[in-house]
């Protein structure tokens, strides 16, 4: 954990204490109920987002090339995606439990970048072509829509569970009204899907390059829990179009998707099991890169 150079590891460490910061303010307002602390908030998250940038551009410095090839550098970047989203929805969004739950979401990314922090490493030939750059860029933003739908559809589920229990003083004022979160959550699933889509197509387009054979891309976990979340989001789709599914039903099976593409990005990299990479640390390779 934080096998970073000296100015990484400093950045990072800085990362983390705004970011853990702006949970513990998240946390003391929903147990306030109001958010007399926003200012502090956004403020310490601002700071995260700034100082998650500075970080990517040390890296980006460090292998001479743009850093979408590492799970470090992507989870970065999905920390940097909700910091923003927080940022610019928490005008709109005003009840506590929203902020709350966009705040713990980005530290959760960032914890989760502490476990898999690793020196930046020259990024293989392959990842400088428009098919890699394409499947990075898409699947990282395909992750964040995803994500965010699961958020809403955590809130849906609390928010119903509570109301269903006769708890609704602590929904009002606290939780975004059921229909404004089915309403997002459906948008970032169309989003998601769209982007699982192109990054697919993507992938496909680097497996002919690499010549490997669709059924060895196939054979890789990583690959397998991201087309069955593409799927699950393709069947909810197709299902709310004729007025099949029930929203809560939608709510799970969303959150389903969320936790195999948690697996495919998280999991599966930190056992090991995948040889879904873009990066190498053989020098010819570098030295072609940069020449």
């Amino acid at each position: 954990m934080l096998d970073l150079s000296a100015p990484e590891a400093v950045v990072f460490v800085l990362v983390v204490l705004a970011q853990a910061a702006a949970g513990a303010v998240a946390a003391l307002q929903l147990r306030k109920g109001h958010r007399r602390n926003e200012t502090l908030l956004a403020s310490l998250v601002l700071a995260a987002v700034v100082l998650n940038l500075g970080l990517l551009g040390l890296r980006g410095v460090s292998i001479r090339a743009v850093p979408l090839t590492g799970l470090f550098e992507s989870l970065i970047v999905l920390a940097v995606v909700f910091g923003v989203l927080y940022l610019l929805l928490k005008s709109a969004m005003e009840q506590v439990w929203f902020g709350s739950v966009m705040v713990w979401v980005t530290l959760g990314m960032v914890l989760a970048a502490a476990f898999v922090a690793k020196p930046a490493s020259r990024p293989h030939e392959l990842a400088a072509t428009p098919w890699a750059v394409a499947h990075a860029t898409a699947m990282i933003l395909a992750s964040a829509s995803v994500t965010f739908a699961a958020a809403n559809s955590g809130l849906y589920l609390l928010g119903s569970y509570r109301l269903k229990h006769h708890g609704i003083m602590q929904v009002l004022g606290r939780i975004p009204n059921m229909e404004t979160l089915a309403r997002m959550n459906r948008l970032a699933v169309r989003m998601g899907f769209v982007l699982l889509t192109v990054g697919v197509i993507s992938g496909l387009g680097l497996v002919s390059l690499l010549g490997t054979g669709i059924a060895q891309w196939l054979a890789d976990v990583k690959v397998l829990c991201i087309v069955a979340a593409w799927g699950l989001l393709g069947l909810v789709l197709i299902l709310d179009r004729f007025g099949l599914l029930k929203f809560k039903v939608r709510a799970y099976v969303t959150m389903v998707a969320f936790g195999l593409l948690l697996i495919a990005m998280i999991g599966v990299t930190v056992a090991g099991v995948t040889q879904h990479k873009f990066s190498l640390a053989r020098p010819s390779a570098a030295r072609s890169l940069i020449t």
